[in-house]
């Protein structure tokens, strides 16, 4: 029983949402080449996206979602099409939090609580939801925690590793 409530709350979650941690993390390690998504173009006044939005981001991100995806298969058979979704729903959710700081003026780099840490992670799971297999309401209240938590500190690692320009 002890052991079931470990794989339901904490385990499982984690190899859940795995997916969606690599699309996220990918474009800090990978990106920065092949120019900026939006290709400089605006929506008004105001860029679409920013320069911080790379094509090499974007595709590493969507490459390391859905990598994982394929190694989580032989274990889970269910996961290769969930982490697609979880890979295409994080990218699509971090370029909707950047587009929603453009059209409110924020600057590219500004954090903005809230959706800096969780657009991407609510975006992937309702992207993902309709394959089934979620976590429990307790597995994702530990996810909810798990990301707050993880978000702060792998940004100040990056920052400190010369691989983000701010620590959030």
């Amino acid at each position: 029983m002890f052991y079931q409530i470990i794989y339901d709350i904490i385990l499982y979650p984690i190899i859940y949402i795995f997916p969606a941690y690599a699309a996220n993390g990918a474009p800090v390690l990978f990106g920065g080449r092949g120019g900026p998504l939006d290709m400089g173009k605006k929506l008004g006044k105001k860029r679409i996206f920013g320069n911080n939005k790379t094509v090499s981001g974007t595709l590493a991100g969507l490459a390391c979602g859905m990598l994982v995806g394929v190694i989580e298969f032989p274990f889970l058979s269910f996961m290769l099409p969930i982490a697609v979704l979880l890979a295409i729903g994080t990218i699509f959710g971090d370029l909707l939090g950047s587009f929603i700081k453009r059209r409110i003026g924020i600057k590219p780099g500004a954090g903005v609580p809230i959706l800096d840490q969780y657009g991407f992670f609510i975006v992937a799971l309702v992207l993902a939801f309709p394959m089934g297999h979620m976590p429990d309401i307790y597995g994702l209240a530990f996810l909810v925690i798990l990301t707050g938590v993880l978000h702060m500190f792998t940004n100040k690692g990056a920052h400190r590793l010369g691989l983000k320009k701010v620590p959030w």
